[in-house]
């Protein structure tokens, strides 16, 4: 992989264990309209594919006629509270160095609200870390769908060849396939080495240090 450039990142589950926060801010929100709550292990298999969706899979199936209230109390609670219990994972920090220092370019994108990502983000990792930092935008489709992905590569002036996709879910390597881009899945995030394989993850990786044996 020596013609990498940049590197796009995933954020939960890949750059940040996000769970714990997100968990409680649904599970907030569930209580306040008198429905069960969810363990962070069955929360592990319903994030990914945005706020939305999430609150969808949140709920009883006969009930999603709740989907924007529980939005609504989830985000506002998360609003107050997503950095509570939210960390780096172990090695990410001097990943990110170690790949700024060979001069690759980073950038994130994310399902999550575009406001949260950015502020997670630059507040675990600074505000000069990363070239591009995009979450959901409304308007715009979530991941898989590979629209923001090329943008972000037309924003940055890069070819699908130069850039590799990280993340921890099918959802990121489908992503990246869908931008034909190679891809890296995680599998000390949300996801486990299964779902990776067979998504068909160009490659999975078990410690962040080992992407740079990648390079």
């Amino acid at each position: 992989m020596t013609t990498v450039k940049a590197v796009i990142f995933d954020l939960d589950g890949t750059l940040a264990d996000t769970l714990e926060d997100l968990t409680d801010a649904y599970n907030y929100g569930l209580k306040e309209l008198h429905l069960p709550g969810h363990t962070r292990e069955q929360y592990k298999m319903m994030v990914g594919t945005g706020s939305a969706d999430l609150s969808r899979k949140a709920l009883p199936p006969d009930r999603t006629d709740l989907i924007d209230k529980l939005l609504e109390l989830s985000l506002s609670r998360y609003n107050d509270h997503y950095l509570d219990k939210t960390s780096a994972y172990p090695g990410i920090t001097e990943l990110l160095d170690d790949l700024t220092h060979r001069n690759i370019r980073l950038a994130v994108l994310s399902n999550k609200p575009d406001s949260f990502t950015r502020r997670i983000v630059q507040e675990l990792f600074g505000p000069e870390r990363f070239e591009i930092i995009r979450g959901h935008r409304d308007g715009t489709p979530t991941k898989p769908d590979p629209t923001v992905v090329l943008g972000i590569l037309e924003q940055m002036e890069l070819s699908c060849a130069d850039v590799l996709y990280v993340g921890d879910s099918a959802t990121d390597i489908a992503t990246a396939a869908a931008a034909q881009l190679r891809s890296v899945g995680v599998s000390w995030g949300f996801r486990d080495r299964q779902e990776l394989q067979s998504a068909d993850a160009g490659h999975i990786i078990d410690q962040p240090a080992q992407l740079l044996d990648l390079l």
